[in-house]
């Protein structure tokens, strides 16, 4: 039996058939099978009763910057009483630690908000346990994954783009790429860098997508620099007029840049790799209460809003281009493959930089 067939047979135990609309029976205990069910008008006070009693939630999240600090405050502030006890660190560590905790049967993690990659192998790993949030009635089918019986195992929280980042002061304006094909402009030529990360290999894979492997071919002869350095440091390159553009930079970086004076712009290409943050809840929570609130939070309007002020992308508008999410095109081993090849092609693109 494939193994995500083998999670749901083994969750489908664990869950009642169907959303639990009714009301609650006073002062009745729920259990964590019957709590991700519930979906009756009184589930935030029921769900913020029950927090308060458990006290905390404690949160596993891959959220950078100071975006999870802020979203920490306003939850705390709005439900007084509950703690919220982070773990911030990449999705790769967030994923590892959980795994050691169920080898060491130990029930930590209430919530998680991390990306989609690593969301499928905490899925496939039996780590999570699929949900319903009010919510997700305003995310479309694609913002969010099926478990089975209406209940999903996460929700799209943020998005972040991938794109051209530019110096406009340096870039001429007939020489900005409308699509990849721009990126072959003679005035380019020498003066872009891309990072040696999975964001460059995504733009390689939206490159091997939309153009095919003679395009990267001939995107040799512009001789991109590679640089073992992060994105904004990337971008902070082209800023300083070091290089003159990259291809695979995030539009949130490029907005902050903006607003600290830089003279950058951001484009979207053909497609637009898209990195995506969800929220799911972990198998057997220890505060299943507070681990459902905090998602709700975090899916809803004020959570969303908290986010959009740190400019990561909601999965519910058009920003007028076409995202692409490659994790959902491939099972886990082969999207694997693919990160393993996307990277092999990006080497062979460019050379090395500093």
């Amino acid at each position: 039996m494939p193994l995500l067939l083998l999670v749901l047979s083994v969750l489908s135990v664990l869950l009642p058939g169907e959303l639990r609309a009714q009301a609650r029976k006073p002062n009745a205990a729920m259990t964590i099978s019957e709590l991700v069910t519930y979906n009756g008008k009184d589930r935030e006070a029921v769900l913020y009763a029950g927090a308060k009693t458990e006290g905390k939630a404690t949160w596993y999240t891959s959220l950078a910057g100071d975006s999870y600090k802020a979203m920490i405050k306003a939850f705390e502030s709005k439900y007084a009483g509950v703690k919220i006890e982070a773990y911030r660190t990449n999705g790769g560590e967030i994923t590892n630690r959980m795994v050691e905790e169920s080898k060491a049967r130990k029930a930590i993690v209430d919530t998680i908000e991390t990306t989609e990659a690593n969301l499928m192998f905490q899925r496939e790993a039996f780590l999570l346990r699929p949900y319903h949030s009010p919510a997700f009635a305003n995310y479309p089918d694609d913002a969010k994954v099926k478990g089975e019986r209406g209940l999903y195992f996460w929700g799209t929280a943020r998005e972040s783009y991938i794109g051209f980042g530019y110096n406009k002061n340096l870039l001429p304006k007939d020489a900005v790429p409308k699509n990849y094909d721009g990126l072959l402009h003679p005035a380019l030529k020498g003066r872009m860098g891309l990072t040696l990360d999975d964001t460059s290999n995504k733009s390689i894979a939206g490159m091997l997508k939309t153009r095919g492997p003679e395009f990267l071919k001939r995107l040799r002869g512009q001789d991109i620099a590679l640089h073992t350095i992060i994105p904004p440091a990337l971008l902070d390159l082209i800023a300083s007029g070091e290089l003159i553009a990259g291809a695979a930079i995030f539009r949130n970086h490029v907005i902050v840049a903006q607003q600290k004076g830089a003279p950058v712009e951001w484009v979207a290409m053909d497609v637009v790799p898209t990195n995506v943050g969800g929220v799911a809840i972990a198998a057997q929570p220890p505060h299943p209460h507070a681990a459902l609130l905090l998602a709700d939070y975090l899916l809803g309007a004020e959570g969303q809003g908290i986010l959009e002020k740190f400019h990561y992308g909601n999965a519910g508008k058009n920003y007028g281009f076409k995202k692409w999410r490659p994790e959902r095109e491939y099972t886990l081993d082969k999207y694997e493959k693919e990160l393993e090849r996307w990277d092999k092609l990006l080497k062979e693109t460019g050379r090395k930089g500093a």
